[in-house]
């Protein structure tokens, strides 16, 4: 069954690091991955995207300089290394799978989502 699963998200305080996993199982093996993330009374957002090689990267401007996407394709996980948090990067992150195409910043052209990790940074 296809699926992905997230975890690593949790309370941190300004200026520290988390890393989020995603790993992937079924049909999502190999696939265009990213990350978005919803904060409360917000539209889902775009955080991060890696293609199936892992030589592809984009992320957000707000997020550029400080989290790293990456992926082991051996075990079909993708993490995103997040330092420097700041308070604005508290939300629910979701890890998703794209089964076409490349990488892509439009929630709409990912077909497997996660349940969420809460990530929470305070100040």
């Amino acid at each position: 069954q296809a699926q992905v699963v997230e975890s690593g998200g949790g309370l941190v305080q300004v200026g520290g690091s988390l890393r989020l996993s995603c790993v992937g199982s079924g049909r999502t093996f190999g696939s265009v991955m990213g990350w978005f993330r919803q904060a409360p009374g917000k539209e889902r957002e775009f955080v991060a995207t890696i293609s199936e090689s892992g030589r592809t990267t984009d992320y957000v401007d707000s997020v550029k300089g400080r989290f790293t996407i990456s992926r082991d394709k051996a075990t079909n996980t993708v993490y995103l290394q997040m330092n420097s948090l700041e308070p604005e990067d508290t939300a629910v992150y979701y890890c998703a799978a794209k089964l076409t195409g490349g990488t892509s910043a439009n929630p709409g052209e990912y077909f497997y989502w996660g349940q969420g990790t809460q990530v929470t940074v305070s100040s």
